[in-house]
């Protein structure tokens, strides 16, 4: 049976502690300590939404304190990504009746563009605020963390879908607890892929923070410090220099977090890899070794140790992890019954009240408008979904593959994913101006450079989780090259391939409301798309067309998602799980 190593092996138990290292991760904690009480202070500060500030300074030497705002903003809100993973996705793993209304429902809020939420949000949380910046500041944070959140759930879900079978079987027989199983089973058992796909999603974070920062809904413009607004702000002025500036400030900022942060967490995460055989060059992280070689996981072990059996007692009130074997047939339909009753009447009265309201206000000929827009968009997303493929499944496999090229390769690619690629649009479009070249093709490109590397990420991760075994075997084989990939890497990066082509066929569909239209100084290019209209709507606070234009493109992406991508979701779960 296949092992998750998740416990510490006797040369971490053994491995020498360093005094240095004690003294360098205090420090460094001390330092950020300190850094997150200045920058948490400057969140809550007098606000005005009569007299709110449009538009923030542009002097360089308000950028490391931008970006510092910035990167606490990412961190909230991929903490709160990670804390909805865990709920939706085990809920909808674990519910089955829930599941069929859950996924569903994360289609919708996938394909709904980071500009709606902002038109329904900012007015509420300015409100619940009252005089205070922190209403804008939790605006921007959940707007950050629709898009991270989605992506995260249905990696995590995909990882409990197609869960071994031993371990599921494992968890029964010892009769865990749901508390337990989730704990010692599920999340050790997704953390390889949550990893990767909480690092891609930090990086799509990146990608609508100037949305983010600089929000501009309701016919109101509104702005928070922070590296993004002040990439808008240069934009706005037509400041190629500062755009640069920033541009580099940015990658500086990519690529220390890449070293401090997620390095040591994809490295970390390799111990939760399902597999009998371990690789011949482990990844290793200067960082991970500085933290093994102190005390503080040791310390942190004393400290929470005594912990863990009473909250598993208490825990235990929420029953056994095993489902009853048996539930009478008739008992089932009667709930399956009311379950469709109840939904399908909500579905029904929401349908009801969305048709009154568009007829009353822009009419049904606008849907119509906004729907052959959305044949546009529709096109660009396919042609990127396909070159994307193409491109990245080939590199993704043979960096998973092969720890060396993985050692050198994925530092480069997560600051490449994690960079913010609407940074570059304004430098685009100066392209564009002076060269005379249509948008409606450049799109593509625009919308790539923020959507392709969700296929990436999530080939590298299926091709790392490969077991050595399997490998082993198809090498003491000799398959031929042909069988090779068709045999045992198709298939076993197939189950990650869709799942990261969801995700970036999703964040195509939300990247096209930056990518379709996009400003440079006084200059404006608009490519013919339903991302344009939503942009466009949104900037003029119509309410009306908003939602026209968000119905439309969610209709676009659920209907895509149950007709293709769900059908070849549940094909990798019941024929690709390893």
């Amino acid at each position: 049976m296949a092992t998750l190593r998740s416990y510490p092996t006797r040369d971490a138990m053994d491995r020498p502690r360093s005094r240095w290292a004690d003294i360098a991760v205090f420090a460094a904690a001390a330092v950020l300590i300190w850094l997150v009480v200045r920058l948490t202070q400057g969140m809550d500060t007098p606000f005005d939404e009569t007299h709110a500030q449009t538009a923030i300074s542009t002097d360089p030497a308000d950028l490391p304190y931008y970006a510092a705002r910035s990167l606490l903003r990412m961190f909230l809100a991929l903490g709160l990504s990670i804390v909805f993973t865990f709920v939706f996705a085990t809920a909808a793993a674990r519910l089955p009746r829930a599941e069929k209304v859950m996924l569903p429902l994360l289609d919708i809020l996938q394909s709904v563009p980071i500009l709606g939420f902002l038109a329904v949000t900012v007015t509420g949380f300015i409100a619940l605020f009252p005089g205070s910046s922190l209403g804008l500041e939790c605006a921007s944070i959940f707007a950050i963390f629709t898009s991270q959140a989605w992506n995260m759930a249905f990696a995590f879900h995909s990882s409990l879908m197609s869960q071994p079978r031993e371990l599921d079987e494992a968890a029964r027989n010892l009769r865990l607890s749901r508390w337990q199983r989730f704990w010692r089973v599920d999340v050790p058992s997704g953390m390889f892929p949550l990893v990767w796909n909480a690092m891609m999603s930090f990086g799509g974070g990146w990608f609508f923070l100037t949305a983010a920062e600089a929000i501009s809904v309701n016919n109101r413009e509104y702005a928070l410090p922070g590296i993004g607004s002040y990439v808008a702000a240069a934009t706005s002025d037509g400041d190629t220099h500062k755009v640069l500036l920033a541009i580099a400030v940015m990658i500086v900022m990519v690529v220390g977090l890449n070293a401090v942060f997620w390095r040591p967490i994809t490295v970390w995460a390799e111990r939760f890899r399902n597999e009998t055989s371990t690789s011949e060059q482990a990844p290793r992280s200067l960082m991970l070794t500085l933290l093994r070689r102190s005390h503080t996981a040791p310390l942190l072990g004393r400290i929470l140790g005594p912990l863990v059996y009473p909250t598993d007692r208490v825990m235990r009130i929420f029953g056994l992890a095993e489902p009853p074997l048996y539930v009478p047939v008739a008992r089932r339909r009667v709930g399956d019954v009311l379950f469709a009753t109840v939904l399908g009447a909500a579905l029904v009265a929401g349908c009801l009240l969305l048709v009154r309201y568009i007829g009353d206000t822009v009419g049904f000929r606008e849907v119509g408008h906004a729907a052959e827009l959305g044949l546009f968009t529709l096109l660009r997303v396919i042609v990127l979904l396909i070159v994307a493929s193409i491109v990245w499944v080939p590199i993704g496999v043979w960096i998973g593959l092969n720890p060396t090229v993985s050692r050198i390769m994925a530092p480069v690619v997560q600051v490449l994913a994690s960079f913010p690629a609407n940074f570059l649009f304004p430098l685009v479009a100066a392209v564009l101006v002076a060269t005379g070249a249509s948008l409606n093709w450049a799109g593509i490109v625009l919308m790539a450079l923020g959507a392709q590397w969700y296929i990436l990420f999530n080939v590298i991760a299926g091709a790392s989780a490969v077991p050595n075994d399997l490998r082993e075997a198809a090498a003491n084989l000799r398959l031929p090259r042909p069988l090779w990939w068709r045999r045992l890497i198709l298939p076993a990066v197939f189950p990650s391939y869709v799942t990261g082509a969801i995700t970036a066929a999703g964040g195509a569909w939300n990247a096209s409301i930056v990518a379709e239209i996009v400003e440079f100084g006084d200059t404006t290019l608009t490519a013919k798309g339903l991302g344009a209209y939503i942009t466009e709507a949104t900037t003029a606070g119509d309410g009306p067309r908003i939602l026209v234009g968000v119905l439309v493109m969610s209709a676009y992406v659920v209907g895509i998602n149950r007709l293709c991508w769900r059908r070849l979701y549940t094909l990798a779960e019941r024929r690709y799980a390893l």
